[in-house]
């Protein structure tokens, strides 16, 4: 579990978002637009929450222990260790400090550094998502399967801890 903080999604994300969202609902610029940014946010949110990583690379601080042995951070994938300990970052994105004392470890992570790198299937599913979100703002429905569909191959879980030698 971590402890710490996450950069807020910058706000050029959310309105780059929002205009794929109003391309998909053929919507015209200005129209709808507060209610547009915000569905594009929440889809961007709940994007993150179903594949388990940061898709747009921001800083992270995470409080870790005092240890000898490495121990995992809790966002992916990491691009860099800026600060704290000694750390490494292995194949798969997966960050790695360790630190005698309790600390705070500063690090960017991210899939993307900007909506344009975003990979397309990710991109398109939020465009799907916030269409949904907008066109059912009233009531409580099942979002499009399309969307899990584009997620799921960048969806990461942890079902064990992770160790490293």
């Amino acid at each position: 579990m971590m402890s710490g903080t996450i950069e807020p999604m910058p706000p050029a994300i959310v309105t780059a978002a929002a205009g794929a969202v109003r391309a998909l609902l053929r919507l015209e610029a200005g129209n709808e637009a507060t209610l547009v940014e915000h569905v594009a946010g929440v889809a961007l949110g709940l994007a993150e929450s179903f594949c388990g990583q940061l898709l747009i690379a921001r800083t992270v601080e995470e409080r870790v222990t005092g240890s000898v042995a490495w121990q995992s951070l809790s966002t992916s994938p990491v691009r860099a260790i800026l600060s704290g300990g000694e750390g490494a970052v292995d194949s798969d994105g997966r960050g790695w400090v360790r630190t005698g004392d309790a600390l705070t470890v500063r690090y960017r992570a991210g899939i993307a550094e900007d909506w344009a790198a975003l990979p397309p299937a990710i991109a398109h599913g939020v465009a799907i998502m916030g269409a949904h979100l907008f066109d059912n703002r009233d009531a409580a429905t099942v979002p499009p399967a399309a969307v899990a569909a584009l997620w799921r191959p960048w969806r990461r879980m942890r079902l064990d801890m992770a160790r490293r030698a």
